[in-house]
């Protein structure tokens, strides 16, 4: 399918290049690096070893965790494409 002046599969490649980095950002976020901590760094309780070994690089416990979890604010994706029918949604 042509687009103007963008050659074939242009659309494809912006669409694919969109979920890599959204997935690179979140393998990024969702998994620590590092050694883990043995007490967690927001309120100080034990974590668990079983956690430690789950997770590598774990920083907190599940009760912090999980409270963490619940405030995160969803956002919207990049605009790679610049059209106007993706600016008005």
């Amino acid at each position: 399918m042509a687009g103007g002046w963008s050659r074939d599969g242009a659309v494809n490649e912006q669409i694919e290049a969109s979920i890599a980095d959204e997935l690179a950002r979140l393998k990024a976020r969702r998994s620590p690096v590092g050694e883990s901590l043995t007490e967690c760094a927001e309120c100080g309780e034990e974590i668990p070893e079983k956690r430690r070994l789950a997770l590598p690089g774990v920083k907190l416990c599940i009760d912090c965790a999980s409270e963490r979890q619940g405030r995160e604010v969803p956002r919207g994706g990049f605009n790679r494409r610049g059209s106007k029918d993706s600016q008005l949604k």
